[in-house]
Parts: structure tokens; sequence; C-alpha cells
């Protein structure tokens, strides 16, 4: 009895550890960076495609010597920074390649269910993973900025009805067909490159000038402290936290409404309702609106940036000693943003208050033809009420009609938004960051965008950004 109480305590020891690494934590022991067997083996298996929403094939797998496969893009560079690259070889990937690996090599299912798949003889093929992603947009986007500054910058367009991502484009760019070439993807990296790998969509952080305006609004009407036609001077220069803070050439607007500040964009406003309203209620409302996380998208951790204020590259509380809270809500101070952070703000204006979980995937559908997987709208938070929501829409109007936004205008749609630009550089260098923030049509909101160029000599928001808003919605727009 001795003796086979001990077999059968070898036995299930037996069970329990093969079980753990071909099942359990097989998933585990296959993600490990040196575990060198899975690259081998994926060498051997067709990934799945990567499609735009429109059909347009933006990865798929050509055969290769001995069995093997590779990896080609047929778009180019257009998509190099959502799609990203896979190369098995050397065990590099990024973007939605490295998010969807496991659907794109056919590991997406259950390892018991792979098990049962090898018994039957049936060869490991990846799923296809139709994206959110719109071909004709993203072009016209990258058009853009690169005729735009100094070709740097990033746009990203959503729906807010949904969260799907329309358009991520960021410049300088790359061809991922060309990162197996060891030479290659070492000069991409070099120092003076310009950072072609770097997706400044989610991973670059820009001052967002005025277009944080957006965000102080919002929290000055959600708490009820002030209204749309809330009388508040606008005289220039004002004491903020104890320094002057001047409008735009010096400006002295006299006693004006919130709405009229939000049109003309009037610093001196917004840096008193950022002091009157505190660090605490301004670091609630950035935190409602994805402030201070990384973007909730289906895309790697690693490649994406949290914003908010920062100090040494470090996130800094809004509660801090350090922050000057008047500045920060003019888009100043420390504060650092990306373009997918700020596309989250107005889509949650332009949708009602809800801020839809944003998303690349649209479905995974299998070998076969079956949809496997679809990402269903998912509301993430809901940082503003609808009367406020509904209170902001039209001061972003008027910013459009009669502000500094009018360069967005589009015949016969109606479109709110609002400028930003940041000084940068050494003083008196007169280099900017021009953003622009928007959604469109206004009564009717379909997409929600942010714009930002990296390096501007003297221009605006309003004359740089806001003519890439303006051909990037006119385009989306055309089609249902």
């Amino acid at each position: 009895m001795r003796l086979f109480a001990v077999v059968v305590l070898l036995f299930a020891l037996l069970v329990a550890w093969t079980s753990r690494w071909t099942v359990f934590d097989a998933k585990a022991l296959r993600d490990n960076a040196l575990n060198a067997r899975p690259l081998i083996a994926q060498l051997h298996v067709k990934r799945g495609a990567i499609e735009a929403a429109d059909g347009t094939v933006l990865a798929r797998s050509v055969r290769g010597p001995r069995g093997t496969y590779g990896r080609t893009y047929p778009t180019g560079s257009l998509f190099g920074h959502p799609v990203g690259y896979s190369d098995v070889a050397l065990g590099q990937l990024s973007g939605i390649e490295r998010y969807r690996n496991d659907e794109l090599s056919g590991q997406g299912d259950s390892e018991l269910g792979s098990l049962a798949d090898q018994l039957q003889g049936k060869r490991q093929q990846g799923d296809t993973v139709v994206t959110t992603l719109d071909p004709a947009a993203q072009r016209i986007a990258e058009q853009q900025l690169a005729a735009a500054g100094t070709g740097a910058g990033a746009v990203v367009a959503l729906d807010p009805r949904t969260g799907a991502v329309k358009v991520m484009a960021s410049t300088p760019g790359y061809d991922p067909n060309t990162i197996g070439d060891a030479g290659v993807f070492r000069a991409l990296n070099a120092p003076g490159s310009g950072a072609p790998l770097l997706n400044r969509a989610t991973e670059s952080s820009y001052a967002p000038g005025s277009t944080f305006k957006v965000v102080t609004a919002a929290a000055a009407i959600d708490t009820g402290r002030y209204a749309p036609d809330s009388t508040i001077n606008g005289d220039s220069p004002k004491t903020i936290s104890g320094v002057a803070m001047h409008n735009d050439l010096n400006t002295s607007w006299g006693d004006i409404s919130l709405t009229t500040a939000m049109t003309n964009s009037v610093n001196t406003v917004f840096g008193q309702i950022g002091e009157a309203l505190g660090k605490r209620t301004m670091a609630d409302y950035m935190s409602r609106f994805g402030f201070y996380r990384r973007p909730p998208l289906d895309y790697p951790a690693d490649e994406m940036f949290a914003s908010g204020e920062r100090l040494n590259g470090r996130l800094l509380p809004v509660q801090s000693s350090l922050v000057d809270v008047g500045r920060m809500a003019i888009g100043q101070d420390k504060l650092a943003v990306t373009p997918m952070q700020m596309a989250m703000v107005v889509s949650a204006v332009a949708n009602g208050g809800r801020l839809m979980t944003p998303h690349l995937t649209d479905r995974v559908v299998d070998p076969d033809g079956r949809v496997v997987k679809r990402i269903a709208p998912r509301v993430w938070s809901t940082p503003i009420s609808p009367r406020t929501a509904v209170a902001l829409n039209q001061m972003m109007r008027n910013v459009v009609e009669s502000g500094t936004g009018t360069a967005v205008q589009l015949p016969g749609i109606q479109v709110a938004g609002k400028t930003g630009t940041a000084e940068i550089g050494a003083t008196g260098s007169n280099l900017t960051q021009p953003s622009f923030v928007a959604f469109a049509p206004a009564d009717n909101p379909r997409i929600a965008i942010a714009v930002t160029v990296e390096r501007s000599q003297g221009g605006f928001g309003g004359t740089v950004a806001a003519p890439i808003a303006r051909a990037v919605l006119q385009s989306l727009l055309q089609r249902p």
C-alpha cells in the first residue's frame, strides 16, 4: 500500500508538471524571450492577414524556402505604425502584429484545442485581423503632415459613437518591409534619424496648448461652478500663481462670457478658472478623461504613453506643489499629452459625455471565414454629463464659426473644434507646436480628430493644424 501510494503521488506530480507547461502556463512559456523554440516554430506557420476596414490587405504571409513563411506589407509605410511589423526570425514584433500575435499565429484558441488540431493532423494557420482603419483618410493625413512644418507630427481620428480608430498617422514613418534588413533597422534607430519607428500618435508627449481648454471648460461647467454665459474678466496681463499671464498679442478683453473666452482662446480667463477650480478638481476631471493612464487601446502597452504633468520624464501628480494649475489650465506648465489622449477628450464631448473604448480591431476571422471575435462598442467612462457635453459642443462650434478655428470649416457641415499653439524651443526662436481638435458633424458627430504638428516656424493651430483636420474630416465624412 505504501509503494502504491508513492507511485500514485509520483504519477500525480508528473501529470501536474506536464500539464503546467503544456496547458496552464503554455502561453507564458511560449512568450518567454529566452525561449527560441516558438519563434522557430512560427516560421512554419502561415500568419493571418491584417486588413483595413475596406478589405485592403495591410499585411500578409508569403511562402519562403523549406516550408517557411515571411511577411510582406503591400501598403508600405502607410500603416507602418498602427500595423507594426513581424520579423519572426529576429523575434521582433510591434503594433497590431504584436498585440494580436496569438490570433495571427493561430494560437488564439485554447491549448487543448490546439493539441486536438495537431492530433487530427491540421496544419497551424493564423486568423485574419480586420481593422477599423481607413486607407484613403490615412493617406491624406500622412500627406498633409509631411507638407506641414518640419514634416513630423500625428493625426488620430475616432468614431466617437463606437471608439473605432479610423486614422492613426505618424510622420516620419517607416516601411515595415525593410525591417528584416539589419542595416536598415540600425539606421532607423540611429541618432538624427528623426525617430521614424516612434509612433507619435501614442508615444510622443506634446504640449497641448489651448486645446486643453476643452478639459478646463468641461470641469468648470460640469461642476456647476460656471456656465457658458458666466462673466469673467479677460484683461491682460493677469497675475496667476504670482506670475503675470498674458493673452495673445496682450489683448485685454474686459468682462466677457466663458463662451467668448473659448471662441477667442483667452488665456487669462482660463487661468483664473484653473485657480478657482483648484488642483483636486482638475485632477479629478483629467482622470475621468483618461489622463495619467495609458489609453485602453488594443495596442502594446509599452508602445503607448500616459498623458499628464511630467517632470524629468516622470508623471507629476496635479496636486504637487510643483504644478502651476493656472498655467496647466491653458495647456502649458509641464503638461505633456499624446494625440490619442486629446482625440479621446473630444470624442467624449462629441458622444454626449460618454467616452467609448478606442479600438483598432473590428473583428477576427478564422481560415474558414467564421468570425471568431468581434469587438463590440463599450463605454469606458462618463467624464461629463450630457448637459455639459451639449454646452461644450455649442462653444466649440463658435470657435469654428467665428473664432480661431475658421480654417476647418466644411461646406454644408458644421464642425466643432478648438485650436492650440504651444511655444517651444529657446526664447525668440519663434518655434511653435500647433495642434487642433475637432468633431463633425456637430449636430450628429461621426468623427472626432486630434492633430499635432511637431515643429512650425511661427505657425498657429488655426493656420497649420486646422487645415490638416479639415482634409481628413472631409475624406472620412464622404463615406457613411
